[in-house]
């Protein structure tokens, strides 16, 4: 089994696009369409990533970051921020969350197949 990725936009195109990118390298990816999926998927397996979008109905990016850091199990998990916000007070929020990356939309294959890989690779065990 791959390294296993959750992978957090509420656009659908933006969800297909991350998870065939990341599935040709051998990752598994779970997708979600705003932060309260993601929370109800995060206990469903062990995930070793997760990509989020910032603007997002129910709850942000923001907020899922946050309520990440605050839980234990999820403290440490490397986050990569994908938004189309590439304003220095977002990436400063970012960093001050502890995220691994900030990538702005719009964004290539390889830059997201490169930004993953900094952290994960599809050979690690888990």
């Amino acid at each position: 089994m791959g390294r296993q990725v959750l992978a957090v936009d509420d656009s659908p195109t933006v969800r297909k696009f991350v998870s065939v990118s990341l599935s040709m390298q051998g990752f598994d990816v779970v997708t979600a369409c705003d932060g309260m999926d993601a929370l109800e998927k995060l206990p469903q397996r062990k995930f070793d990533l997760v990509i989020t979008d910032l603007n997002m109905p129910n709850m942000d990016g923001f907020e899922l970051i946050k309520a990440l850091r605050e839980n234990a199990e999820y403290a440490e998990l490397p986050i990569i921020i994908l938004s189309s916000l590439a304003d220095q007070d977002s990436r400063e929020e970012g960093a001050k969350l502890g995220v691994h990356s900030y990538v702005v939309k719009p964004f290539s294959l390889e830059k997201i197949q490169y930004e993953v890989s900094k952290y994960l690779s599809w050979t690690e065990e888990g």
